[in-house]
């Protein structure tokens, strides 16, 4: 084994690729927030002004009010934030927000590019059941699976063409 191989290399990152129907979804999420704050502060002068300031059920219901818009909303940031990819030595990791989750190297069967569809997918069988799709930038495929198979060489790289996917929608 030589020195290269031996060192660990720096993980690789590359940022989630979001469609323009997310980032409106998004947004109108974050409108939603910013229109559940207004409300609940409108409602909690209101209250504070006139209500039963003794009433346990009107403050847990301002409580959630503002919790769970703070909450959707840090969600939401984070996601547009801190949405990646990362390959490591000995991991796939997608992270999609606060969301993490890790694939082992050595459970990735093969790398398929579907240039008709232009989707990228790993599988973690044989029979293609059992499959994630990466979602980054068209330009960053060749450098994505470059780094992947780089890392584990029993990785197997496949593609197809729009006319082969043609053929195969045609045989179902």
């Amino acid at each position: 084994m030589n020195e290269r191989e031996s060192s660990p290399r720096e993980p690789v990152r590359y940022p989630f690729k979001f469609s323009p129907l997310l980032i409106v979804l998004t947004v109108a999420g974050f409108c939603l927030c910013g229109a559940c704050i207004g409300f609940a502060t409108w409602r909690l002068v209101r209250f504070l002004g006139e209500g039963d300031l003794s009433s346990f059920y009107d403050w847990i219901i301002f409580f959630l009010l503002y919790f769970v818009s703070i909450l959707f909303l840090v969600i939401g940031i984070s996601m547009l934030v801190k949405s990646q990819y990362i390959i490591t030595d000995d991991a796939l990791i997608t992270q999609f927000g606060i969301i993490r989750q890790r694939y082992e190297l050595k459970k990735i069967v093969s790398v398929h590019l579907f240039r008709g569809a232009n989707k990228l997918a790993v599988y973690f069988d044989d029979f293609h059941t059992n499959y994630i799709v990466i979602v980054v930038k068209e330009s960053w495929y060749d450098a994505f699976i470059r780094e992947l198979t780089s890392r584990n060489e029993r990785i197997a790289f496949t593609f197809s063409t729009a006319e082969e996917e043609d053929e195969i929608k045609k045989k179902k």
